[in-house]
């Protein structure tokens, strides 16, 4: 059983609305770019494929997409958007589940690794991504770096977003290697908060490339965002390819 925590069905049916902006052809664009030239003339495989933020473009780009999902409710709201025929997805863990056929391109976008809450798991992730990659195939992984340099001694939270209609902060559980993800979300025009919570596993990209080798896979290219900016001492997240060998 995994550990990732089941989105519900209120969660799935907001989500497109809360991520508009991360959906916009500005954001989405290099994203697309990157994963497509990836994919090539191959097939592409996103794990915790979710609502289709970004299989379903990818797809109308003329990559053949393929998804696994853990939540019945997030890939409700996907079947909405294609057809099984088109983008076809396996109800399951990101970790075990099997999708038929061979992949150019495996890739987790978003944070969602972190949502596997152990090492094992993770792992397994990556065990999981190299049994679907063709030979040669990369996979490719978005995630923060953990942002511990910003916890003077005694303090456990960091905030990630304070505007007018979210404030967001991560509280951390530094011996457990574990945060949490706390919105305070302004919902409606009453004025009235919506709390959500959310627990995810950080790792550091040292130990993403670790997991990786015991999966039989080789880093190839670490950039600090999907333009291709280089990875730096302070870059706030990086985008890893880790290549299959041939």
């Amino acid at each position: 059983m995994t550990s990732s925590e089941l989105w519900s069905r209120e969660n799935a049916e907001r989500y497109d609305a809360e991520e508009e902006e991360n959906s916009s052809p500005e954001v989405l664009g290099p994203v697309l770019d990157f994963l497509a030239a990836l994919a090539g003339d191959g097939r592409a495989l996103e794990f915790a494929i979710g609502t289709g933020r970004v299989g379903v473009p990818l797809s109308e780009r003329g990559v053949p997409v393929a998804g696994v999902e853990y939540s019945p409710h997030m890939a409700e709201v996907l079947r909405r958007k294609v057809g099984e025929e088109t983008l076809p997805v396996v109800l399951g863990d990101m970790a075990t589940a099997t999708v038929p056929g061979e992949f150019a391109v495996v890739y987790l976008v978003y944070n969602t690794i972190s949502n596997l809450l152990t090492q094992d798991e993770q792992v397994e992730c990556f065990r999981n991504a190299a049994r679907h990659l063709a030979p040669g195939g990369r996979f490719v992984i978005e995630l923060g770096v953990p942002p511990l340099r910003f916890l003077p001694p005694g303090q456990v939270a960091v905030p990630f977003d304070v505007s007018e209609h979210h404030l967001g902060f991560d509280t951390f559980h530094l011996a457990e290697q574990v945060l949490v993800s706390h919105h305070l979300t302004r919902d409606g025009a009453d004025g009235r908060y919506r709390r959500d919570a959310s627990r995810h596993r950080y790792a550091w990209p040292a130990e993403l490339d670790l997991m990786a080798r015991i999966a039989g896979l080789t880093l190839e290219r670490r950039v600090a965002d999907w333009d291709g900016s280089p990875f730096t001492d302070d870059s706030g997240k990086h985008v890893s390819v880790w290549r299959k060998p041939a």
